[in-house]
């Protein structure tokens, strides 16, 4: 693609609207992808183990599926749990609008595709689920996580898929040292040279002593 990469804003290459088929949420499915977006011709292998070995997702609330190319794991989320909203972030802006057909197309009015500054400020997360893209380089990819992963609700997760070859072990020291206090940071999972690295936002402590009758 030249200098036209899955994470620019307005992809230059041609559309090339294609049909692909993949299971999500145990179910068959028929979604439509294009050229210049991430994976457009399969469910790619990161995020497939994320999907493997993820939890199920809450019964409600806001949910974010951060870097969310053409859906798999916003459609995941909001198949499995059809009173959750699920914002689906990205900046790419032919990504987000298959997004969208893909949600219309499920029935699933769950779905939010938005530009990252789109989503409410006063919006906090019951999960975020996330194949991050890795290839926007280090200080890009760290500044997107210490936007978002403050934005957890209190004894709440995120999950994210990392290649192993692509820094994923570099990425949870990170993670452990940059989100130090109030949160715990685990690998959970690998498979297929890909690591999945388990953020949790724990409760906030008392400020004040409890007295004690």
């Amino acid at each position: 693609m030249g200098s036209d990469h899955y994470f620019s804003a307005t992809p230059a290459s041609a559309e090339n609207l294609r049909t692909i088929r993949v299971r999500l949420a145990g179910t068959d499915l028929e979604v439509t992808t294009a050229g210049g977006v991430f994976s457009p011709d399969r469910l790619d292998a990161g995020t497939a183990v994320l999907l493997a070995n993820m939890p199920p997702v809450p019964p409600g609330g806001h949910f974010l599926d951060l870097g969310s190319g053409w859906g798999p794991i916003s459609l995941t989320m909001a198949m499995a749990s059809p009173h959750a909203t699920v914002w689906a972030v990205d900046v790419n802006e032919r990504a987000l609008d298959l997004v969208r057909r893909n949600a219309e197309a499920f029935g699933l009015t769950n779905v939010n595709a938005v530009l990252p500054d789109d989503v409410p400020d006063d919006v906090s997360f019951r999960t975020i689920r996330s194949n991050p893209p890795i290839r926007v380089g280090k200080n890009i990819l760290h500044d997107m996580l210490e936007r978002w992963i403050p934005r957890l609700d209190e004894r709440s997760d995120a999950w994210l898929v990392v290649q192993r070859n692509l820094g994923a072990d570099s990425l949870q020291r990170w993670l452990a040292a940059t989100f130090a206090s109030g949160y715990s940071v685990h690998r959970t999972a690998t498979g297929k040279g890909y690591r999945v690295i388990k953020v949790r936002r724990h409760g906030t402590p008392p400020t004040e002593p409890i007295a004690l009758a």
